[in-house]
């Protein structure tokens, strides 16, 4: 119990720490609201469920130096182009789409959640640091934790999302969502681009 109480702890902790995901989903809960957003919240809870399995199973996915190269590279590429579209479509905002376009759209966010959540090789790392606490635990057990992290990860994105995009916050928001749009792009536009000099420098300092 005293185990299960530290690793989520430690977990929801990380969660806490705003980083790519919170500004994924800041952006279009505040730009599309919150149905929007929750496509990028189930996008991600799956993105995080991926590597998970295959950290409790006791692999990596980034154990190889040059897998987690390829990673860092289309991680920084895809961060800096998403960074760059939001800073380009700072003040627009699409709350009442047509219903197939709504559709389209919410299936477009789960895709770009889940293209976060595994390019980005941070969750990788973090989840490879919780298995090795629990190294040893029963099958069971590793079942548990890896769907409580999920959940924990879904609800809380979805939480995020329900409050940025609520209504009332939307109502009042409407002169502060051009500069979310445009601090969320930055963040994520110099978060891969240092994403991606930091590979490159470990591609040449191993060349």
């Amino acid at each position: 119990m005293e185990q299960f109480i530290a690793v989520a702890v430690a977990h929801f902790l990380a969660l806490l720490i705003p980083g790519v995901d919170f500004f994924l989903i800041s952006r279009t809960a505040m730009v599309s609201g919150w149905r929007s957003a929750s496509g990028v919240c189930w996008g991600i809870a799956a993105a995080n469920g991926i590597p998970i399995t295959v950290a409790f199973c006791g692999l990596s996915l980034i154990s190889s130096p040059l897998v987690l190269l390829v990673v860092q590279l289309a991680g920084g590429a895809f961060l800096t182009h998403v960074g760059v579209v939001f800073v380009r479509s700072a003040g627009h905002t699409d709350l009442e789409p047509a219903p197939a376009a709504r559709q389209l759209t919410w299936r477009r966010n789960v895709g770009l959640g889940l293209a976060s959540g595994l390019l980005n090789p941070k969750n990788a790392l973090f989840y490879v640091s919780l298995a090795s606490v629990i190294a040893g635990a029963a099958p069971h057990v590793l079942v548990g934790y890896g769907v409580w992290m999920v959940a924990v990860v879904l609800a809380w994105d979805l939480l995020v999302a329900g409050v940025l995009g609520s209504p009332r916050v939307l109502a009042r928001s409407t002169r502060v969502v051009p500069w979310v749009t445009r601090v969320a792009g930055s963040f994520l536009f110099v978060f891969g681009i240092g994403t991606t000099v930091g590979a490159l420098l470990r591609l040449v300092a191993r060349g």
